[in-house]
């Protein structure tokens, strides 16, 4: 019998990571996930637990060495695993490099040596920040300029994956995530995703934390869609390529609002000052990835939604957030952002 091609996704425990172990197990292969758990959680992979092709190492990608047996004759690599949270990337610069650019060299050596005979494809969860402020809709050869430390992270680590298929000859490519949702979505300690923060507010009767007017879009994308993206990128021949994964319909906020049930009419809203360096509009120009790949999304942005409010007590513990306490977690990207 053929023995089954090894995936290893590090970040697996994670919100599209988790997801992305889903859709590999579906196809048959054997998943090996790579996480240390401070972003990714157990109970995105506990339906698993009695999975024979699943196996979790706990370990921080930053202390991944070249000989990781974990690495040990891997055809596919898809490495989600960094610091996700974008606010806090202000004060934590160095961990943010460390992690997003260092620890990206790490698994990119990893699957170099364990991969020498066997790797077929390194796909890279790059990010839409990197666009900075930009046209919109945005294709993958706009210009980049990164706002903050997390966009510069992530678009080193994008640099760096690439490099190593330009020097070592690996099969990579890197997939520029625009605003990705569904179920497992974040709920770290820190001020972050949209979802995580209005579905605990939800929860809690409190009014939902508008930044700006509302008015502002962004292209959000459901994670299963991001998911079969990645590996559609991983099994066409194409190499050396950035695609944008986005819907290419972008929601304003106040809209998420109305999804919810939520009412600026009726009170449930409360506004806070825009964010200096996030942009008006994401908006994925995604022609290339149809092009292709033949890919495009399935899930709607209502048809998201609603299936996530399905199961919208998983959001109990999150943080619950306010307009006091958000404004102390953003009071270090205002002094730092805001250079009126």
């Amino acid at each position: 019998m053929q023995a089954k091609s090894i995936a290893v996704v590090t970040g697996g425990a994670g919100f599209i990571g988790s997801h992305m172990v889903d859709r590999l197990l579906r196809e048959g292969y054997t998943v090996r996930v790579v996480d240390n758990l401070t972003g990714g959680r157990l109970s995105n992979l506990a339906h698993l637990e009695r999975t024979a092709d699943f196996s979790l190492e706990e370990c921080d990608i930053r202390d991944l060495s070249p000989d990781s047996s974990v690495f040990s004759d891997v055809s596919y690599v898809f490495h989600f695993a960094g610091i996700g949270d974008i606010v806090p990337s202000i004060e934590q610069p160095i961990d943010y490099m460390a992690t997003n650019v260092q620890g990206t060299v790490r698994v990119l050596e990893a699957a170099r040596h364990g991969g020498r005979a066997t790797l077929k494809r390194f796909v890279y969860a790059a990010s839409s920040s990197c666009y900075g402020l930009a046209e919109t809709p945005t294709r993958e050869d706009y210009p980049m300029q990164p706002q903050y430390p997390y966009a510069l992270s992530k678009y080193q680590g994008e640099q760096v994956v690439l490099h190593w298929g330009q020097v070592y000859d690996m099969p990579v490519n890197s997939m520029r995530i625009f605003n990705a949702y569904g179920p497992r979505v974040r709920t770290t300690g820190a001020y972050g995703a949209v979802f995580g923060v209005f579905f605990r507010q939800k929860l809690a009767g409190k009014p939902y934390t508008v930044v700006g007017d509302g008015t502002q879009t962004r292209d959000f994308i459901y994670v299963t869609d991001v998911a079969e993206a990645f590996f559609l990128a991983a099994h066409h021949p194409h190499l050396g390529e950035i695609y944008n994964i986005g819907a290419d319909k972008p929601q304003s906020v106040l809209h998420l609002v109305e999804l919810l049930g939520g009412s600026v009419a009726n009170g449930d809203v409360v506004f806070l000052p825009k964010r200096p360096g996030e942009p008006d509009c994401t908006w994925a120009n995604t022609e290339k990835i149809t092009r292709l790949l033949g890919w495009k999304p399935s899930v709607d942005f209502k048809t998201g939604v609603s299936i996530m409010l399905q199961d919208i007590d998983k959001w109990q513990d999150a943080p619950l957030w306010d307009a006091d306490s958000i404004a102390k977690a953003t009071a270090t990207w205002f002094r730092h952002m805001d250079k009126k």
